[in-house]
C-alpha cells in the first residue's frame, strides 16, 4: 500500500477557507474570447467597459409633469403659462429658455429644458388651457437628474473580473457593447471513486448504488460558471485509479469524489502521494465535509506539460460533496473562470426550532428559509446523514452552527448559507 501525506494537515473551516482563498488570488487569468452580448450572462468580462458619453447626456426628469423655475414658486398656489411640451427622445432646445411665470410640461425621461431647475409631479397640478396651478413647491433640482450624474464619458462602468447579471447586461447595451470580451470558462475534471459506484445508467447490485456525486458536480460547475469533464468511473485499483487522475490534470481543476476517508480502500491520498501532490489540506473540522482534500499536483503527471494544477479531493457522501463543492471549490473555480475574488458572507434569521448538535465541529446543516417580505425564519430539514441526498433536495439553504453551540433555542438568530 502507498504512503499517505506524511503529516495531516486538518484545518479549521476558516483557515481551510482562507487556505483556498490565498491559493485562488494566484491563478493566472485564462484565454478569452468574443461572445454576443444575448449570450454573456454569467460570464466574467475580460476587458474594461467605459461610458462612450455622459450618463445621462442631458438633465433627465425623473417624474412626468412640469418644468419650472423654483424661485417662481414662492406663493403656492401659483400659476404659470405652459409654453410647451417635450417628451422622452425630444430635444430640449426646440423649446426657447422659458422666462419668470412660465412652466413646460415634460414627460418621464425627457431633457429638462434650459431656464428650469425643478420639475413638479403632475399631481401636485391642475391644468386649465394654457395655464397650470401648482399647489407644490419644489426645491431646485427636485425630480431632475444633472447631466452626467450616474456616469462621465469614459469612466469606469465595467472592470475585468466582474461576472455579468443583468444590469452589467443593461450597463453594456447602454454603451453599444453588442459583443463582450469574456475569460474562457475553466475546464473542470470530474473523477467519481469506488467499487461500489455504478453509472446511473445500470441496475445498481444489492450493496452498490448509481453515481449521483458527477452529475451533481456537473450541475454546480455549471451554475459557476465552469465546463464539466465526467471521466469514467475509477475502480478501487491504485493503478487504475493514477490512469484517471493524470487524465483529470489534463483539465483547469480536478474534483475526486471518495476515496479519501480513513478506510482500507481509500486510496486517493496514497495515488496522489506517489504522484509528488502537494497538499494544502487533508481535512476540515465541519460537518459534513471532514475529510476535504485540497492540493497541487504536476510534478507526478508527465503528460502535463505544466505542473501546479490543483485538485480537490471531496468526501464521497453526496451531501458532503456537494456542502464542501460549495465552501471550498467554488472560489478556485471563480478564480479559474476569471472572475474576481469575494469573501464568503452569511445571512441571518430566526431559528423556527430548537437545535442540539455534538460540540467541535463547524455544521452546514440542510434547512429550509421560509416566510415573507422582511419576516423570514429557518429550520433544520431532518435527514439521515450525509448520505441523504432527499433531504438536501428539499433543503434551499444550509444552517451554520459554530462548533462551540451545542444547543440553540427556537427564536434566536443563527447564520444561513444560501444554495
Amino acid at each position: 500500500m502507498p504512503a499517505a501525506p506524511a503529516d495531516a494537515k486538518i484545518l479549521t473551516f476558516e483557515n481551510a477557507r482562507r487556505t483556498v482563498e490565498e491559493h485562488a488570488a494566484r491563478v493566472q487569468p485564462p484565454a478569452t474570447e468574443l461572445v454576443d452580448l444575448v449570450d454573456a450572462p454569467g460570464r466574467v468580462v475580460a476587458e474594461p467597459v467605459t461610458a462612450d458619453r455622459d450618463f445621462p447626456p442631458f438633465p433627465r426628469t425623473t417624474r412626468d409633469g412640469y418644468a419650472v423655475r423654483s424661485t417662481d414658486l414662492s406663493q403656492i398656489p401659483a400659476t404659470l403659462k405652459v409654453i410647451g411640451e417635450i417628451k422622452a427622445g425630444e430635444q430640449a432646445d426646440r423649446i426657447s429658455p422659458i422666462v419668470p411665470g412660465q412652466a413646460v410640461s415634460i414627460m418621464t425621461g425627457a431633457p429638462v429644458p434650459a431656464g428650469t431647475d425643478a420639475v413638479v409631479m403632475v399631481e401636485y397640478t391642475s391644468r386649465r388651457g394654457d395655464l397650470v396651478v401648482i399647489t407644490r413647491q419644489p426645491t431646485p433640482g427636485e425630480n431632475i437628474v444633472p447631466r452626467g450624474a450616474e456616469a462621465r464619458q469614459g469612466s469606469l462602468l465595467l472592470d475585468r473580473g466582474q461576472r455579468l447579471n443583468a444590469p452589467a447586461v443593461a450597463l453594456a447595451a447602454s454603451v453599444g457593447k453588442s459583443r463582450l470580451r469574456v475569460y474562457r470558462r475553466p475546464r473542470v475534471a470530474v473523477l467519481a471513486t469506488g467499487d461500489e459506484i455504478v453509472d446511473i445508467s445500470s441496475s445498481p447490485g444489492p450493496a452498490q448504488i448509481r453515481n449521483s456525486n458527477t452529475y451533481s458536480l456537473a450541475a454546480q460547475i455549471r451554475e459557476a460558471g465552469g465546463e464539466p469533464l465526467l471521466l469514467p468511473i475509477a475502480p478501487d485499483e491504485p493503478h487504475a485509479l493514477r490512469r484517471l487522475i493524470e487524465q483529470g490534470l489534463d483539465s483547469d481543476l480536478l474534483l475526486i469524489t471518495g476515496g479519501v476517508s480513513m478506510g482500507r480502500y481509500d486510496l486517493v491520498e496514497h495515488v496522489l502521494s506517489e504522484m509528488q501532490a502537494e497538499f494544502f489540506f487533508t481535512g476540515a473540522q465541519i460537518q459534513p465535509g471532514r475529510p476535504v482534500v485540497f492540493g497541487s499536483c504536476g510534478a507526478g503527471a508527465p503528460a502535463r506539460e505544466r505542473s501546479g494544477l490543483y485538485f480537490f479531493g471531496l468526501p464521497g457522501n453526496p451531501v458532503s460533496t456537494m456542502v464542501t463543492f460549495d465552501l471550498f471549490v467554488a472560489p478556485m473555480l471563480a478564480a479559474l473562470a476569471g472572475a474576481s475574488p469575494r469573501k464568503l458572507m452569511f445571512l441571518h434569521a430566526r431559528l423556527k426550532s430548537d437545535i442540539r448538535v455534538k460540540s467541535g465541529l463547524k455544521r452546514f446543516l440542510p434547512a429550509i428559509l421560509t416566510g415573507e417580505f422582511e419576516n423570514s425564519s429557518v429550520e433544520l430539514v431532518p435527514w439521515q446523514g450525509s448520505g441523504d441526498i432527499a433531504a438536501t433536495a428539499r433543503a434551499n439553504c444550509y444552517v451554520v452552527i459554530p462548533p462551540g453551540r451545542a444547543q440553540i433555542p427556537a427564536g434566536d438568530w443563527i447564520a444561513v448559507m444560501p444554495r
